[in-house]
């Protein structure tokens, strides 16, 4: 079986095992993806191989990544991370960094991230869909985590929890370099 054969009927699983457990119709999914529905038949009977604009149109309808969908694995699932495959998505200069470390549906997205801020600076966030709950533990020096406009300072060895609806913000106001583990969870599409 070629590489697009298999992709193929992955994306086909996938969109209809999304597509259930989110308890969406085809008429209901092809309005939020933009997707007409008789192009979601031709993949969810993978009969067709769509533009990547389409997949991931699906996959923001759905709730859920483009890997997500096009995953091969069958069965119980156990995805390891090697430290090597770890995605740094945001850094400075100084050398502050954020590393995405492992993700998941469960029901909805579930981020873990690694977090390491030099002093003096910050990241802001964008509020994230309602009913997503963030979840920081630090591990070094002190976090002073802003939301909605209000700080709160959390120490290492300390927790906080938060809805993240509302803007947001990481900053390290201290003089030595901060460190926290970050855990993200977004509901599943509705």
């Amino acid at each position: 079986m070629s590489d697009l054969d298999l992709l193929t009927q992955s994306l086909a699983r996938n969109v209809k095992h999304w597509r259930a457990a989110r308890g969406f119709t085809l008429d209901v999914l092809a309005a939020r993806a933009g997707v007409s529905r008789g192009m979601l038949i031709q993949i969810e009977q993978a009969r067709t191989n769509p533009s990547l604009g389409t997949v991931v149109k699906i996959g923001d309808a759905l709730g859920v990544s483009i890997t997500t969908l096009l995953d091969y694995e069958q069965g119980p699932k156990v995805r390891v991370v090697p430290a090597d495959q770890v995605v740094r998505l945001w850094h400075t200069d100084a050398g502050s960094h954020s590393r995405l470390l492992a993700g998941a549906e469960a029901p909805g997205p579930l981020e873990m991230w690694h977090w390491r801020m030099m002093p003096g600076e910050s990241s802001d966030s964008d509020p994230h869909p309602v009913g997503t709950v963030e979840i920081v533990h630090v591990t070094e020096g002190e976090l002073t985590l802003t939301v909605d406009g209000t700080e709160y300072r959390v120490p290492a060895g300390a927790s906080a929890t938060f809805e993240a609806d509302a803007p947001h913000s990481y900053g390290n106001q201290g003089d030595v370099p901060t460190e926290w583990m970050l855990a993200v969870s977004v509901p599943p599409a509705r």
